[in-house]
């Protein structure tokens, strides 16, 4: 263990000292999980438990809980654990935190998955807010909870119970435990068919015995309108829960959509060109692809049809609305099977061509792209072509969303797939830390190597000296990628997956850099002490001699009593209240890193990136004095394809040397997509527990990128992402350094959303007294 390992360990002992003789173990099976990052973020947070007064129990619980978590959920998911936990220790006691812990190997065991454990603690953080008492009984009944509601099914039949008895704490005890009818019937109501968890195994070993591979099962939340699974990063996502349907059982649903999604991984070796089909072309196209993977299945595993055939059963009703959607579903009927017929000429010949073609040398190539612009023309020709909203709408039950046909990606994660089991091509693995270096390297191994190993996290020297192998080596660790829709203004439409994004990890400069900046600029530094001493929380407030207070007040209560027996009439303000003053507020600050930052000041020669660095630096200054969470991200991109995203600080991270050498080493380049940027941020903004959540956009002129020539596209499109932003409840405000911005930033941001300074060398000043104006 590093030295600054042992820091810890010492501080954390010394915070509970009933911890000594138990550290080792749960440590131990620590190290086999999680990189030694990860072992210092697992000390780090019990020493911050410790450190909460709570006494040695709770750190305890968290310490013995978090290997499992580690195992099932991932390395990520411990943190995420911990900062939700350290939110509730606000709203809750100690022995419910312990409860938290002690339940969390059942939740990560139950969900499987890092992001529908984060949001589990957000429904425990909801509860915790709106029906307190119910926290220590729901948790004592987890397991049954868990074993019959999907997560989406237990935060509604949350939301039922906190509802219906928000003022009734004995009523919330007997729901939130499972004793009184109305819970039960509730949980009835919510529970689904079978759920993903129950059937992982077996849908894993049922693909390993097809095709003699692995292949990475990922639960997804499905409660959503419209939900399709969908292939990322190589790994199967699948719905969390499925109903029967077509006469199978929930359990044989997810085996067809499971060998549907290995099928196109198998079956097609590299992605459809991308040659600007219109969205309904692109859907018929994946339609009759669909149909050719199938093909290739069945040839090998005829048994397959009979998963496949009773879901795409033509005794169907006519579908709702619109004519076009029975031909498209019978043409799917019709390709899976030869002897269907659609009862449509033209169609059964088109039908017919696709049987004829399907097993002919070059049908990967061209088949489902001539078939599907035929369909589309045909349709079109009738005047039967439905939208792309009502396309996604059918009711093909296994069939996956077809994004992964578009996505290069998609198909390098999985490695080079071949159709036989006997005669695999290379395979991508993901594999753990432990794993990955206890493992012993095939030394004759080259481009034909049967495998390659990605390591999930990053390697770190066996010193802990906190520079990755990465690093040392120049090559700084990219992020997978996001795809983003953009707004086409032309055509009234998305785009889908039009963007693609990664986060890249931010250049490092010199701290001393930053401290630099505050003292340079020790006038404004006044006026961020006096900012932070008006905007932070004042604590708790008593309100006193109130009519419905929450408690009784003692000393009124009193004199109430004396006036009773001497026979006066008594003063019926006898209760109080107490009143937390707190920020429930999370803010993003993001900042245009495009090429043109790089330009001087005019009559200057500092740069709008120096003047950009050191108006965040006294920003963070302030919000890290008020307490509220906050964050700093940046963006460039270079055409549609290349859109970079930096995080220079997180939500929870502090302004400590490692975020400030981060800030301190900026640099300018590129251009400026910022609808995208706006989304991502919106990702990372959207997943924050607090009510209020602002996004500060920090740039020096019009969105603009090297692949578009068009200035309006961009424009229309950011302000697309601006309406988005708004619908999720975040708010965005635009604080710009183009002196000519008003002819375009209050069609993006409105009128009331953005401001403009002329004189940018008064950025520094400006913003943190702007951040107070937003926010007070």
């Amino acid at each position: 263990m590093s030295t600054d390992l042992e820091d810890i360990r010492r501080e954390l002992v010394a915070a509970a000292p009933d911890l000594a003789g138990t550290l080792a173990v749960p440590l131990h099976e620590m190290s086999r999980l999680v990189s030694p990052a990860g072992r210092r973020d697992y000390l780090d947070g019990a020493l911050a438990l410790a450190r909460l007064g709570r006494g040695s129990r709770l750190p305890a619980a968290y310490l013995a809980a978090m290997p499992q978590v580690a195992r099932d959920c991932g390395e990520d998911a411990v943190a995420d654990c911990r900062h939700a936990a350290m939110k509730l220790a606000s709203m809750t006691s100690g022995e419910v935190l312990e409860l938290v812990f002690a339940s969390l190997p059942t939740a990560a065991a139950r969900l499987g998955d890092a992001d529908l454990l984060a949001a589990y603690m957000q429904v425990l953080h909801r509860l915790a807010a709106r029906a307190p008492r119910g926290l220590r009984p729901m948790l004592g009944v987890l397991d049954e909870l868990l074993s019959r509601l999907t997560l989406s099914g237990l935060r509604r039949w949350v939301e039922f119970g906190a509802e219906s008895h928000r003022g009734d704490v004995a009523a919330q005890v007997a729901y939130f435990g499972l004793t009184s009818p109305e819970s039960r019937s509730v949980l009835q109501r919510e529970r689904r068919g079978t759920q993903f968890v129950d059937s992982q195994r077996r849908l894993g070993a049922f693909l390993r015995a097809l095709w003699g591979r692995d292949f990475r099962l990922r639960p997804a939340a499905s409660d959503q309108p419209g939900f399709r699974p969908f292939v990322d990063a190589g790994a199967l996502h699948l719905p969390d829960a499925v109903d029967a349907a077509g006469g199978l059982g929930g359990l044989d649903v997810l085996r067809a959509m499971a060998a549907h999604m290995a099928a196109h991984l198998l079956y097609r070796r590299r992605p459809l060109p991308v040659d600007g089909s219109a969205p309904a072309a692109r859907f018929l196209i994946g339609l009759v692809e669909d149909a050719r993977v199938e093909r290739e299945a069945l040839i090998r595993f005829p048994g397959l049809r009979r998963l496949w055939a009773p879901l795409l059963a033509a005794n169907l009703p006519p579908f709702p609305g619109h004519p076009g959607m029975d031909l498209v579903e019978a043409a799917a009927r019709a390709l899976l099977d030869p002897a269907q017929r659609t009862g449509d000429a033209a169609l059964d010949a088109l039908v017919d061509r696709f049987h004829a073609g399907a097993g002919l040398p070059g049908a990967e190539e061209t088949l489902a792209i001539t078939l599907g612009h035929d369909l589309h023309d045909l349709l079109s020709a009738r005047r039967l072509l439905p939208s792309l909203r009502i396309l996604e709408s059918h009711r093909l039950a296994y069939r996956d969303d077809n994004h992964l046909l578009w996505t290069a990606e998609a198909f390098d994660d999985f490695g080079d797939p071949a159709g036989d089991g006997e005669a695999q091509g290379q395979v991508r693995r993901r594999v753990g830390l432990m794993e990955f270096i206890n493992e012993t390297d095939v030394e004759n191994a080259g481009e034909d190597a049967q495998e390659i190993w990605v390591l999930g996290t990053e390697l770190f020297p066996y010193e802990d000296d906190g520079i990755s192998f990465n690093e040392r080596e120049g090559r700084p660790p990219v992020s997978d990628p996001v795809r983003y829709p953009e707004w086409d203004d032309r055509g009234q439409h998305y785009r889908p997956d039009w963007v693609t994004l990664r986060e890249h990890r931010p250049a490092r400069g010199d701290p001393a850099t930053i401290d630099a900046v505050l003292e340079r600029h020790r006038g404004v530094t006044a006026q961020v002490r006096r900012i932070v001493d008006r905007l932070r929380p004042q604590g708790v407030e008593r309100r006193r001699r109130l009519d419905d207070g929450d408690e009784l007040d003692i000393g009124p209560a009193v004199d109430a009593m004396v006036m009773l027996r001497a026979g006066l009439q008594p003063d019926s303000r006898i209760t109080r209240r107490s009143i937390l003053h707190r920020r429930d507020l999370a803010v993003l600050v993001l900042l245009d890193l495009s090429a043109s930052t790089n330009d001087p000041v005019r009559g200057s020669d500092t740069t709008i990136l120096e003047l950009t660095r050191d108006a965040c630096t006294l920003l963070a200054t302030a919000v890290s004095g008020i307490g509220d969470p906050f964050a700093i991200h940046g963006f460039a991109s270079d055409g549609r394809q290349d859109v970079r995203y930096y995080r220079i600080k997180d939500f929870e991270q502090r302004f400590d040397g490692d975020a400030r050498s981060r800030l301190a080493g900026l640099e300018g380049g590129l251009s400026t997509r910022l609808g995208t940027a706006l989304r991502h941020a919106a990702h990372h903004l959207g997943r924050r527990p607090e009510a209020h959540r602002l996004l500060l956009v920090v740039t020096d002129g019009e969105p603009a990128d090297v692949d578009e020539r068009d200035p309006q596209h961009l424009r229309q499109d950011a302000r697309r992402a601006v309406e988005e932003l708004r619908a999720q409840g975040i708010r965005p405000f635009c604080l710009t350094l183009d002196p000519l911005a008003d002819r375009y930033v209050a069609r993006i941001f409105g009128i009331n959303g953005y401001t403009v300074i002329d004189h940018v060398r008064r950025l520094p000043e400006r913003l943190p007294g702007l951040f107070a104006a937003l926010t007070r």
